[in-house]
């Protein structure tokens, strides 16, 4: 384990001088994936070709989900799974240059073990697992407070909070105050540092692995937006928060008929 661990970070911190690399230089080529607002740069592409090799001379025998190349589908879920978002927040990374991550995950027969979420311009790695504890960078992360809804910020999906989805402007307007900052790495890192009591978003497999690994191992509590389990396959409507906060919103969800 310690090994994975200290190989995956080197991975983490390595790909991420690669995008800096790529930023200084201007060498970002943007095209779209399903419309004009989902973006995908040859950056994203360069890094999970990145890690898919890293992986692979690692652990030949591991199975690979990653956002982009077309291996954003698995069929079976045996064995180690490594979870890739090359890069989280595109549309930031494009327009801002700034509020995006890498991701990892690691899975054993269906199980998050390890999370890694890096905040490549911040060069904040958040990482670690149920059975290791949390850390930012080299120091311990304690276990956030369990607060209510009303006490904290929560972030949110834009159009959820725009379309009042599953009762998402009753959720924002309990809390403390709604954030939305485009990247789901970025707020469940947020939760992990206890900057945000819940998420509320529309997310993919690999938006989610990493910091719900994270999330779990400090005791907070994450789902589909209906209570049910995650599938770890396609979109899913996400709800996570502090198993106060949790609950609160689960009920605001279940009561509302979208």
């Amino acid at each position: 384990m310690q090994i994975l661990i200290s190989e995956i970070k080197h991975w983490m911190t390595e790909a991420g001088e690669m995008i800096k690399t790529a930023l200084l230089a201007n060498q970002l080529t943007v095209d779209t994936k399903t419309d004009r607002k989902d973006l995908v740069t040859n950056v994203d592409k360069m890094t999970q070709d990145y890690f898919v090799k890293k992986i692979v001379a690692f652990d030949p025998q591991a199975r690979i989900l990653g956002e982009e190349n077309g291996q954003d589908h698995l069929d079976k879920w045996s064995g180690r799974v490594f979870i890739i978002d090359p890069v989280d927040g595109t549309m930031n990374f494009v327009l801002e240059r700034e509020n995006f991550c890498i991701m990892l995950a690691v899975y054993e027969e269906g199980q998050g073990i390890l999370g890694f979420i890096y905040d490549v311009m911040k060069g904040q790695l958040l990482w670690g697992g149920r059975d290791i504890g949390v850390f930012l960078n080299e120091e311990r992360v304690p276990q956030p407070a369990d607060i209510p809804l009303s006490e904290g910020l929560l972030g949110m999906n834009a159009a959820m909070y725009a379309r009042n989805s599953h009762n998402a402007q009753i959720m924002g307007d309990r809390s403390m105050g709604v954030r939305m900052s485009g990247c789901a790495g970025l707020e469940l890192m947020g939760m992990v540092l206890g900057r945000r009591v819940g998420y509320v978003s529309n997310l993919a497999p690999w938006d989610y692995a990493a910091g719900g690994v994270l999330i779990e191992a400090l005791g907070m509590k994450m789902s589909h937006i209906t209570g049910r389990k995650l599938k770890l396959d396609g979109r899913e409507r996400f709800l996570a928060g502090t198993p106060h906060a949790y609950e609160e919103m689960l009920v605001l969800s279940q009561q509302a008929n979208n």
